[in-house]
């Protein structure tokens, strides 16, 4: 039997590299100063994916919301085996809360349709919410297992599922569709595949489409994206003109949650001893590593 899962994906910045150059004034970190990544959870919810769909049979769609870049994280989708992507690309639907962000994400799955599954990160490195994965189930009506680590079988139009808990871990079933959030170790991302890399890494949004037309004349839209079509290299872009949506709950209108108060934390070195770089300065650097309990 074959089962079709929607995976939401997100493109963030590289927290891990955070330095004060990528700081504004008032504490918040300045995107565009950093580097952007595949989500670490998300890639791992899209190889689960990807491992039920070459097990059963399917499709796998990656859905993502963002500016006109993330077409970038769905080119990684298409390397990694997906059938299918979504970008949702609009400035009304930008400074999405977590409440805002999934209402789009739940019309925009309605639109798709066709799903026994969704799949989602447990959380976005740039947010640490953990909520859009069990809102978008909640504005869908659908039953959600969160903090899933392990797909234990899948038949029957029903899912077993080993999801983490404080000491230990539970079994849970449900029937289908739900959607699944998924922690970190519940699979290791497979490699972008080298014919995928050469068969899509010209695929493009018509956004980018229409930079093209505007740094070359002598290009047409309507042309090109006939063509892109036709190749199989077409990323299709939803907006707000797309669905059937209240302005009101999209973007900053639609987003309750307001900062209050931001603390800028700034990192300051303290006491340090240099070390020769000598066989003496090793083993002096390796007895206080022991002494401080770090080795041994």
């Amino acid at each position: 039997m074959n089962y079709n899962s929607i995976v939401l994906v997100k493109q963030v910045p590289d927290t891990a590299n955070i330095s004060g150059q990528v700081m504004k004034p008032d504490g918040t970190v300045n995107r565009s100063k950093l580097p952007t990544i595949f989500n670490p959870e998300d890639k791992v919810a899209l190889e689960l994916a990807l491992q039920l769909r070459d097990r059963f049979g399917g499709k796998v769609t990656a859905v993502t919301m963002g500016p006109p870049a993330a077409s970038g994280l769905l080119r990684e989708c298409l390397y990694m085996g997906v059938d299918k992507t979504f970008l949702i690309s609009d400035r009304k639907f930008a400074g999405a809360d977590t409440l805002a962000t999934s209402y789009v994400l739940s019309e925009v799955i309605k639109k798709i349709g066709n799903y026994d599954l969704i799949f989602a990160g447990r959380q976005a490195i740039d947010g640490d919410t953990a909520q859009v994965g069990p809102q978008t189930a909640e504005k869908l009506g659908l039953s959600q297992i969160t903090y899933a680590e392990e797909i234990i079988d899948l038949q029957n139009k029903k899912i077993t599922v080993k999801r983490k808990i404080d000491g230990g871990y539970e079994v849970l079933e449900s029937s289908l569709p739900t959607l699944i959030t998924v922690i970190k170790d519940a699979a290791v991302p497979r490699p972008f595949k080298a014919k995928r890399v050469m068969a899509f890494k010209n695929a493009k949004s018509v956004l980018e489409l229409q930079k093209m037309t505007e740094e070359n004349q002598l290009l047409y839209i309507n042309d090109l994206k006939e063509e892109y079509i036709s190749k199989k290299l077409y990323i299709p872009v939803i907006t707000m003109n797309d669905l059937e949506v209240d302005p009101e709950r999209c973007g900053l209108n639609g987003s309750p949650t307001k900062v209050h108060k931001i603390d800028s934390v700034v990192l300051g070195g303290g006491e340090h001893e240099n070390i020769e770089p000598t066989k003496k300065g090793m083993g002096l650097l390796i007895d206080k590593l022991m002494e401080d309990r770090i080795f041994g």
